[in-house]
């Protein structure tokens, strides 16, 4: 099967040797999703909601450019260098994806690319 790589400078652009998504039939496998501003590629500045919100963002903007939107999410992966944020993260999910949640997993990590304290990546199955 035909993969399609997804790119978009809406999102920060790849700090390694991988894609921002690579779509394959009607699945998106989004990559990694730090707080990088896609404009500066330098951390967002705030705090943790801050960090949150701009994963969010960024995923956002990376399920848009492969035709899809974040209610497409069937798994959702998030890691969190303090596990005493979870709670925040559900309070904000909240606002960003519809229900029936997706599938989630997370995950206590000691330390993420470039000082993040949080980071995510999902898998979108498009309608289409």
């Amino acid at each position: 099967m035909p993969r399609e790589i997804i790119h978009t400078d809406q999102a920060p652009t790849a700090i390694g040797t991988y894609s921002q998504a690579v779509k394959v039939g009607n699945t998106v496998y989004l990559s990694g999703q730090t707080p990088l501003d896609p404009t500066t590629m330098q951390l967002v500045t705030g705090d943790m909601e801050a960090q949150i919100r701009r994963v969010f963002d960024n995923l956002a903007a990376v399920a848009r450019a492969a035709g899809g939107s974040l209610s497409d999410t069937v798994k959702l992966t998030v890691f969190l260098t303090d596990l005493s944020q979870f709670a925040l993260v559900n309070q904000i999910m909240a606002e960003y994806f519809p229900k029936p949640y997706p599938a989630r997993t997370t995950i206590g990590v000691a330390s993420l690319p470039r000082d993040a304290q949080v980071e995510m990546d999902a898998v979108l199955a498009l309608e289409n």
